[in-house]
């Protein structure tokens, strides 16, 4: 393993809803009783052989618009395929095999350093980098893909303050980054999002952006044999790769496939030997149960919320907003569907990530009759409720559904690709969506700036007190002083019936016996839903 050192100091009861609903608790697991695979290697790592690793199709299975940093739509969704081409600037890492200790640590880049104030931040770069094509990935080639990212359409492009001329070359090897204002989060923004994906200039210019989105070109762990798109992505060992013996396997294949089901007989098939991102929980405790995968189930850091429209009606009217938090009881939905598997949180944080409080002071209470009688003066109540669709999202928007009705709210629920899902937040006519928002760290990816600073396009609120206190928070690299600042935004939220928040949900991986790797077999906080693999370490064991 390499070292961890590095310039960066790190941040240190209620009913069932209904007779509808207890239908759904009937779902349980069947496993054969194998008991639990060992994930422990049975010796050193060996180098050799080739993984087939299977992603679903809704989710990071699906690369529509390619694999450019600057151009990838879906680029959160397919950090594993990003860093397995690109490698990375930094990485989240945990220094226990329980995911504790998780700091964002330098990977392709030496060091970093907050500099007047956290206005800016100056990057080192490892000396000798190259891409697999040859050419060098020095400061002017990571300060043009650095530009380029921050007017891309991506997802994850980080919601930087970067000044006019914000990101400038000091020599060879530093990059500097100038903001607005303080920034104290950049770094640990950096391993959720397109900026840390440093695509061959060189390449860029000699293919042009068509043929490249297809087989781009970095200087990570591999290297891009083919690409159908959304569909099936090889990668061979990049031979020049700056890791010493890395990496480990001699090829890697990600596959899309059609949901958790499918892809768990496949693994148990042999087609496979990993899937990333198991939702399904009854499937989750039959691989448990069954002793023939390793199941790793990831620390929570992204609690699902009811992001609430309030530029249009209905949510516009405080009332109605205040309805849906009196209609709403996620700890009957987590207990009734999941028998307490994902914890319950307040606030846009997760027991795996930074800043976690369970609780918020004078969050509002699930009150039916209030809710009822807040329909009534609203003279009545029609919502119309999306998301994703997986198994998680779905029982649980079957069960908000349930829930809701019950108070008198008639509802209407949707199905999205992420593909729509993105269209349905670009068009603003949306009124309730059901979603992460969360990530390790707040500030970073689809964290909580994501889902309710004004800027975001998906946002449901425009609060420039709220904005203030986010941004604030972020500014600051003090550990306290951003807890205290994420706990007032949280009261703020919850005062101001902005968004329910509800159950703390991060996926596990499965993987075939045999096969082992930090972020696939350990445990590794999610960045944002899924776990970051570290595909370089990844190995499999030889008979």
């Amino acid at each position: 393993m390499r070292p961890l050192s590095a310039k960066w100091v790190p941040p240190t009861r209620a009913s069932l809803v209904s007779a509808a609903l207890a239908v759904l608790l009937v779902v349980t697991a069947c496993g054969s009783g194998g008991g639990a695979v060992d994930a422990r290697p049975s010796g050193p790592p060996q180098r050799g052989g080739a993984l087939t690793v299977l992603a679903d199709a809704s989710f990071g299975g699906g690369w529509p618009t390619g694999l450019d940093p600057a151009t990838n739509t879906t680029g959160g969704a397919n950090i594993s395929q990003m860093f397995a081409i690109y490698g990375g600037l930094f990485q989240l890492r945990a220094k226990g095999d329980d995911g504790s200790g998780a700091e964002v640590v330098p990977h392709q880049a030496e060091s970093h350093e907050l500099l007047d104030g956290g206005r800016d931040v100056r990057i080192t770069l490892r000396e000798g980098i190259r891409f697999s094509d040859g050419t060098p990935m020095d400061a002017e080639a990571v300060a043009f893909n650095l530009r380029r990212a921050m007017s891309s359409p991506c997802t994850c492009r980080p919601a930087w303050p970067l000044a006019d001329n914000g990101v400038t070359v000091e020599d060879p090897r530093t990059v500097m980054l100038h903001f607005t204002r303080p920034y104290g989060a950049a770094i640990n923004s950096m391993p959720t999002s397109n900026t840390n994906w440093i695509a061959s200039p060189t390449a860029l210019r000699t293919m042009g952006e068509e043929a490249f989105k297809i087989t781009p070109v970095g200087a990570g762990p591999f290297v891009v044999e083919s690409n159908k798109l959304s569909s099936e992505l090889v990668l061979k060992r990049n031979p020049g790769y700056f890791e010493p013996g890395l990496p480990y396997l001699d090829e890697l294949t990600f596959k899309s496939i059609g949901g958790d089901q499918p892809a768990y007989q496949a693994l148990l098939a042999g087609q496979a030997q990993a899937y990333e991102g198991l939702n399904t929980t009854p499937l989750l405790e039959q691989a448990q149960q069954s002793g023939k995968l390793v199941v790793t189930a990831q620390p929570p850091t992204s609690p699902y919320v009811v992001q609430l429209n309030t530029k249009a009606a209905p949510f516009d009217d405080e009332r109605a907003r205040e309805a849906i938090y009196a209609a709403t009881d996620f700890r009957a939905i987590s207990q009734g569907l999941f028998r307490g598997r994902y914890p319950v949180s307040q606030s846009f944080t997760g027991p795996g990530g930074l800043f976690h409080h369970e609780t918020v002071e004078g969050y509002p209470p699930h009150d039916p009759a209030r809710a009822r009688k807040l329909v009534e003066e609203l003279g009545g109540l029609t919502v119309e409720l999306g998301t994703l669709g997986n198994y998680v999202a779905q029982q649980v928007m079957t069960a908000l559904q349930t829930q809701w009705q019950q108070a008198g709210i008639e509802v209407t629920v949707h199905e999205h690709e992420l593909s729509t899902l993105v269209q349905q937040f670009n068009s603003g006519r949306w009124q309730a969506m059901l979603q992460t928002a969360g990530a390790w760290d707040p500030a970073a990816g689809v964290g909580v700036g994501f889902r309710f600073n004004s800027a975001s396009r998906f946002s449901g609120v425009a609060d420039p007190v709220l904005d203030e206190l986010l941004n604030n928070a972020a500014a600051t690299a003090d550990p306290a002083q951003r807890d205290a600042l994420y706990g007032q935004a949280g009261k703020h939220i919850s005062d101001h019936a902005y968004a329910p928040f509800g159950l703390a949900f991060a996926p596990a991986n499965l993987a075939a016996e045999g096969v082992h790797g930090p972020g696939l077999t350990t445990k590794i906080p999610p960045m944002l839903v899924n776990s970051g693999v570290l595909w370089d370490e990844v190995w499999r064991e030889r008979p």
